[in-house]
């Protein structure tokens, strides 16, 4: 036993597709509510195993980091990062684009020589 197939066409022959306006991808305004929102809920204050998948650094390293920058808030038992003091701690570390490490001494290298 076959199935019949449906005689459908794959276009409406009687709809116009040329004159019908695209309709955008995103709603502009609502990806602007949405980051308003997200930053709201962007907790100030980490235990350990979320800042270690936030930060992407193991156990040791993320208390030696946070506790040298004072972000280390303890409460009994509980122990948070904050992460507003720990976030400006990590810029101390940004390396300006176009230099990178070698043998102790930062070297300078011409975006042309990166490009080619």
């Amino acid at each position: 036993m076959e199935k019949e197939r449906e005689n459908r066409p794959y276009f409406d022959e009687n709809k116009n597709y040329l004159d019908d306006e695209p309709k955008p991808l995103f709603d502009r305004k609502k990806v602007i509510e949405e980051k308003v929102v997200i930053k709201r809920i962007r907790k100030e204050f980490l235990s350990y195993k979320e800042a270690e998948i936030v930060y992407s650094l193991q156990h040791k390293k993320l208390l030696e980091m946070a506790d040298d920058c004072g972000a280390l808030f303890r409460d009994g038992n509980v122990v948070r990062i904050n992460r507003n003091i720990f976030d400006n701690y990590l810029e101390n570390f940004h390396v300006p684009a176009g230099q990178y490490k070698t043998g102790g001494r930062y070297e300078k290298k011409a975006l042309k020589e990166r490009q080619e």
